[in-house]
């Protein structure tokens, strides 16, 4: 499955720093703008997967979305 997540690049002294405004508190950095936007990617998988852990398996659903 592919999903789809805006991302918030921003460039400071140190290089770059990325979050991803629709999972709060889903951030990383990266020297160069490719490895930030390289590392996010990997910090979504990780924060949907810590998601998925904490959720209980009983009433859990999907729902689809078409923006």
């Amino acid at each position: 499955m592919s999903l789809r997540y805006p991302i918030l690049l921003q460039k400071s002294d140190e290089g770059y720093a990325v979050s991803c405004p629709a999972l709060p508190g889903c951030w990383s950095q990266g020297a160069t703008e490719e490895e930030a936007v390289e590392n996010i990617r990997d910090a979504i998988r990780e924060h949907l997967a810590a998601i998925n852990q904490t959720l209980p398996a009983v009433g859990v659903r999907e729902v689809e979305v078409t923006v």
